[in-house]
């Protein structure tokens, strides 16, 4: 009997190990559990910042040519695009018989160039009188008496000059840009601007012409080149107004010169001179007009005369500034508005270029006028 209880022990105790032992090798066979890494707060990424924007570019201020001299380097130009008044002039005066018929063509030469009747009647008459008296015919003696005439018949003693300073001496000099649409007058504001600070001077200009929408930004970008101040309104503000605050606005930075460029529409002569005499009145509240500019363009020739008569008649003209002069064979146009007007051509335009715009010198035009036709 006890050894029936001894044998049950040992196969309790055997079954033990034998569960012991499955137990050991199944928990080693059972991969180590991995321990999830702890969740990581959640940091929100800040926005990168913008990279600083670039100031815009200052705009390059432009030196314009020297004014000195323009004319004479623009010769060539005046040379070629006159060519057919001095070339006519010259081979009809180298003629073997100096008849009534050559002298004839001359007249018929100068009126086509829109020299004009009246001058071109004195011209002729008094070249004509002087090569009898001398009795010449040698082509350089032609030459210099031709030079001669044309020189005396525009006025070489006419002042010329651009007014600068205030008839009343005190704030800056206004001068009005007058002239139709087409004519170029807001470019040769731009222009005029150029010539003058090229002589040194402070310019601010006025956006005048209202009832032309890219007047202003013509303006504006002409300025800007040059480092001049526009004043301007919005499109059909009152022309007399914006004249107003542009003077006032030079005077208050102390500007040598305010130029003030007009609206050209010329539907009817009362109308214009309406638009143009409040301009005028409205700006002589600060201070006289010391200059009254009128643009023609050179390729209009008698159609110009007339519009220069109208303007004439609207306001004190005080100069021209003929435009295009490059592109017209009729240089004449030179004689006959200053005989018209009474007024002297100021400054001539000779091409595309900023400053194609010269003041006008008799002598270098008539060599340009003359002595370019043998070229």
């Amino acid at each position: 009997m006890d050894n029936l209880w001894m044998w049950v022990v040992a196969a309790v105790v055997a079954v033990a190990l034998i569960v012991g032992v499955v137990l050991a090798v199944r928990s080693r066979s059972k991969p180590a559990p991995v321990e999830a890494p702890a969740a990581q707060p959640q940091v929100e990424a800040e926005p990168e910042s913008e990279a600083p924007q670039a100031a815009p570019a200052a705009p390059v201020i432009e030196a314009p040519e020297p004014v000195a001299g323009r004319l004479v380097r623009l010769r060539s130009r005046l040379a070629r695009s006159n060519n057919a008044l001095g070339k006519g002039l010259l081979a009809l005066l180298a003629s073997d018989k100096l008849d009534d018929d050559v002298w004839d063509e001359v007249e018929e030469t100068l009126l086509t160039a829109d020299v004009g009747v009246a001058d071109t009647t004195a011209v002729v008459e008094r070249l004509r009188e002087r090569v009898k008296v001398l009795g010449t015919r040698d082509p350089e003696e032609l030459r210099r008496l031709l030079k001669s005439e044309l020189t005396a018949v525009l006025e070489p003693d006419l002042d010329r000059s651009i007014a600068t300073v205030s008839p009343s001496g005190e704030g800056p000099a206004v001068i009005l840009m007058v002239g139709v649409n087409g004519s170029g007058k807001t470019t040769t504001c731009g222009r005029v601007a150029r010539v003058l600070i090229a002589e040194g001077k402070t310019v601010v200009m006025g956006a005048a012409d209202t009832f032309r929408a890219a007047a202003a930004e013509q303006l504006e970008t002409w300025g800007a080149r040059v480092g001049a101040k526009v004043v301007r309104r919005g499109e059909g503000a009152d022309p007399a107004s914006v004249a107003f605050d542009a003077v006032k606005a030079g005077a208050e930075d102390g500007a040598d010169v305010v130029l003030v460029d007009t609206a050209g529409r010329l539907q009817n002569k009362s109308g214009l001179m309406d638009e143009l005499g409040k301009v005028k009145r409205v700006i002589e509240k600060q201070g006289p007009v010391a200059e009254t500019l009128l643009v023609l363009d050179a390729t209009t020739g008698q159609n110009g005369l007339q519009q220069a008569k109208v303007f004439g008649e609207v306001v004190q003209v005080t100069g021209i500034v003929l435009t295009k002069l490059d592109g017209s064979a009729k240089g004449g146009i030179v004689i006959a508005v200053q005989r018209q007007l009474g007024v002297p051509v100021k400054l001539v335009g000779l091409g595309e270029g900023p400053d194609d715009l010269a003041p006008f010198e008799v002598g270098a035009f008539v060599d340009a006028l003359v002595d370019g036709a043998e070229s």
